[in-house]
């Protein structure tokens, strides 16, 4: 059927919709009363006028990967005997690597181990770190957690290293503690079984095990990025999680090019998303995937689903209001976009009245 014109009144403007098809009820004018009534044959469906917020999101593109890379140096001469593999998770206590068959061990904390720690040493919050791995890992029923390296230490110390092959000393160092933030995802090892090390020779790069989202966001689009807003990322195939920025980047950083006069370079800032649930991510290891992040908010306004917009004969845009077993229209002035809807004010609308949509 062909789109047709059809004159109703509304808050006593003459206004002439443009119908097409059956996809918008038809209407026709009572004799005198300006009143529009249905027609028998309509067929259509109702969205609720609603009040809120409307919010508009763009897409950008991110990589699914792991958080926080850091790096793992030798702490010892000698030859690897063993490395932990690539993908692999290392917990505390466990072995980063060998060195002439002597582990490098895992503990958490931030502190590195800068010096040797011994009876005798300056008290310090590194060997508080030391002795609460020591306790979590079993040794030192006698020993007190605090800042003293004492006899109660050294004897923890000395048990931990015979269950580790390691000499006992009653010493220990870089040799044989890495301290790291929590447990560990090897996602690169820089050396093989077989090759000679020196302290200060990069072993391996790690992450922690959560997974995240990084984001190299366009500066003129920075303003989408704030910290702890929600988003929604979708992943390979189309499946949907929901995700929070964790953090946003100060500094710019410059891409695209070699900075040639002329050549157009991306500058960008680095945005981390923490995902609320992993599970939909299953196997994964590293991903393209589309982010959706809030560009516009307007608040408390009225809004109606896109498709109950009606072009004007006369220019602009109508809805249909539905009330009972009648139906009238009115103009409309649009404004903000998103979610699907948009914003609407006119005479006589209010949250709560049924407008007409086309029929799914």
């Amino acid at each position: 059927m062909g789109a047709r014109r059809v004159a109703v009144l509304s808050a006593g403007i003459g206004v002439t919709v443009i119908l097409a098809g059956a996809a918008t009820a038809a209407v026709v004018m009572n004799a005198g009363t300006g009143t529009p009534t249905p027609a028998a044959s309509a067929a259509r469906q109702t969205a609720e006028i609603t009040r809120g917020d409307l919010v508009d999101t763009t897409s950008v593109d991110g990589t699914l990967t792991y958080a926080g890379e850091r790096r793992v140096y030798a702490g010892a001469p000698g030859t690897v005997t063993a490395v932990a593999k690539e993908g692999a998770t290392v917990t505390r206590g466990r072995a980063l690597l060998k060195v002439d068959r002597k582990p490098l061990v895992l503990m958490y904390g931030t502190i590195p181990v800068y010096r040797t720690m011994r009876r005798g040493v300056v008290d310090g919050p590194d060997v508080r770190q030391l002795e609460t791995n020591l306790k979590a890992l079993g040794y030192g029923d006698d020993m007190t957690v605090d800042d003293e390296f004492t006899y109660a230490t050294e004897q923890a110390v000395l048990d931990w290293q015979e269950d580790r092959g390691l000499p006992e000393t009653g010493a220990v160092d870089a040799a044989q503690v890495a301290f790291l933030d929590g447990p560990v995802r090897v996602s690169a090892a820089e050396v093989e079984v077989g090759d000679a090390v020196a302290p200060g020779r990069r072993a391996l790069t790690v992450t922690s095990t959560q997974r995240t989202v990084h984001v190299d966001l366009d500066t003129d689009r920075s303003s989408m990025a704030r910290k702890g807003a929600a988003v929604t990322v979708e992943l390979p195939g189309g499946r949907q999680v929901k995700g929070t920025v964790s953090s946003v980047g100060t500094v710019a950083r410059s891409s695209g090019g070699d900075g040639a006069p002329g050549e157009d370079t991306d500058v960008t800032i680095d945005v981390e998303i923490t995902l609320k649930s992993v599970k939909k991510v299953g196997k994964l290891d590293q991903a393209p995937v589309s982010v959706s992040m809030e560009s516009e908010r307007v608040k408390d306004v009225l809004s109606v689903p896109v498709e109950a917009l009606l072009a004007l004969a006369e220019g602009g845009y109508g809805v249909e209001v539905v009330e009972g077993g009648s139906s009238r229209y009115v103009a409309v002035e649009t404004g903000a976009y998103g979610g699907g809807r948009v914003e609407i004010s006119g005479e006589g609308l209010a949250a709560g009245l049924k407008v007409g949509v086309p029929a799914k």
